[in-house]
């Protein structure tokens, strides 16, 4: 197999890739071998005829097409380890000659990765941000604690208020006539939750257990059920239980129930050091992104439109996966949101840009400032996979191979890029 790289404008190269006759003459008997039993010549058996006949009767190009995606794979592959260039994006293959007992020639245009001008990384000005933990944030944190711990105690001794959880029956009437959908028995709602028709939750307020009351409701112009659109409705309604919500106390024996602590003060210090914790890593979050972003606005950077394609694609199957795991399929997802494949991955574009530029930044700087990972480094990385994977670090080296080590020591680089211009950062003010 020969390969001849031409370079085209806009990071953009054309490979031209030769695959010898005989590969090519074995591709063609394959696509023969797999092809015939659905051929039918009179005179043969199917199966049987001779392909010299198929190819007289339908032309000696009937098998070409799969010979040619027969081929074109591990040629291609061949070609990206012989290639000196990176190639960063997909590629878009053009047959230039197929004939049997010739050299079979296609071409990949491919995008290369980028030249960029990087600019000032070193002593970017951020802007300074104070970190504190007020006492109504360690309230509010502690508050949700205890919502996690309350009771739903039923009550008997007097009407509905806001916040209660109700057990109730109700049918509606428009115009005295009950409609479709609007009768229901044992019902759960909470008031207040706002999860009924605006205006229903507040007119339940004082009412009594087993006593019917009416509703008098309008339905939103733009309800989902058309026929109900704009139109008053009244609903009989029976409240048949209240309960609500009783938060434990807020004493030591609730800090020893939900931590490892025997006194609410010594609970509350803890609380109080993981909001902490929470707010220096979201402003050091926050920060590295503003350096980046700084670099990035300081840099000339042309990112060619197949790479930005293939890291939309990318985005998109990421997100595929993340939907999988949350029981959907990308199909059932998009008739959730009403986008289309072909929407959902241009709305991906922006990530897809901002990827694409933060990478080539920093792998800049990595190259500017010589930064070269340790063996260390590398052991370190694969323990943590390991100990992800719950797999011996030496079956997860045997898995990466020599081009996953490449990979994890790039990856190693960038970060400690990353490292690099935050800790040449520098605060304003």
């Amino acid at each position: 197999m020969s390969l001849q790289v031409e370079k085209l404008e806009k990071s953009m190269a054309k490979l031209t890739i030769e695959v010898p006759a005989s590969e090519l003459d074995k591709a063609i008997e394959k696509a023969y071998q797999k092809n015939k039993g659905k051929i039918s010549i009179p005179g043969f058996r199917k199966g049987k005829v001779p392909r010299q006949m198929i190819e007289k009767i339908y032309g000696k190009e009937i098998f070409y097409d799969d010979a040619a995606n027969e081929v074109i794979p591990g040629a291609y592959e061949k070609a990206l380890e012989d290639c000196t260039e990176e190639i960063v994006s997909s590629p878009k293959i053009e047959v230039v000659r197929i004939e049997a007992g010739e050299p079979f020639v296609f071409t990949a245009e491919v995008a290369l990765k980028p030249e960029i001008k990087l600019g000032k990384y070193k002593g970017v000005k951020v802007d300074k941000q104070d970190i504190e933990v007020t006492e109504d944030e360690i309230n509010e944190a502690i508050d949700q604690e205890r919502e996690k711990s309350a009771r739903n105690i039923v009550v008997l001794d007097r009407a509905v208020k806001d916040g209660d959880m109700t057990i109730l029956d109700f049918e509606g009437f428009i115009d005295d006539v009950p409609f479709q959908g609007g009768k229901g028995e044992d019902y759960a709602l909470t008031i207040g939750s706002g999860s009924f028709i605006p205006g229903f939750e507040e007119q339940l307020i004082g009412a009594e257990i087993g006593k019917e009351l009416n509703v008098n409701v309008t339905f939103p112009d733009d309800y989902q059920a058309k026929d109900l659109a704009g139109k008053a409705a009244v609903f009989k309604c029976t409240i048949k239980e209240i309960k609500e919500k009783e938060l434990p106390e807020l004493d030591d024996e609730f800090a020893a129930e939900v931590s490892e602590f025997d006194t609410l003060a010594e609970y509350k210090e803890d609380v109080k050091a993981k909001l902490l914790k929470d707010k220096e890593k979201a402003v050091l979050d926050a920060k590295e992104n503003a350096v980046l972003d700084a670099i990035i606005d300081d840099s000339e950077i042309e990112i060619p439109g197949p790479m930005l394609e293939t890291q939309q694609r990318q985005i998109v199957d990421e997100f595929a996966q993340s939907v999988r795991m949350q029981g959907l399929d990308m199909e059932q997802y998009l008739q959730i949101t009403g986008m289309t494949h072909e929407s959902f991955k241009a709305q991906m574009a922006p990530r897809a840009e901002q990827r694409i530029k933060t990478r080539l930044v920093l792998e800049a700087i990595v190259k500017a400032e010589n930064i070269t990972p340790t063996d260390d480094d590398y052991e370190k990385e694969i323990e943590k996979i390991a100990e992800s994977y719950r797999m011996e670090a030496d079956k997860v080296k045997e898995m990466m191979g020599e081009k996953g080590k490449e990979q994890i020591m790039k990856d190693v680089a960038v970060n400690k890029a990353v490292d690099f211009v935050i800790a040449n950062a520098k605060e304003k003010g």
